[in-house]
């Protein structure tokens, strides 16, 4: 279900829920720096068992180094 913040000039609004919204940004946005490794995002290893381990990698290097 979408949860997207109403234009201000809008008679009708939404229902909006500023938490799920914040934490839809923090999810969308931790995907958008993995895709910023060009192995995760053309996924160049197939197999699930290598895919994996990859990812949490680049996760490693993204969020703590």
């Amino acid at each position: 279900m979408p949860n997207i913040p109403p234009k201000a000039n809008r008679r009708w609004r939404n229902c909006f829920s500023p938490f799920l919204y914040r934490d839809r940004n923090a999810i969308e946005r931790m995907f958008g720096r993995l895709k910023d490794f060009r192995r995760i995002a053309t996924r160049y290893d197939r197999s699930a068992t290598n895919f994996l381990p990859t990812v949490c990698l680049a996760a490693l290097v993204s969020y703590w180094l």
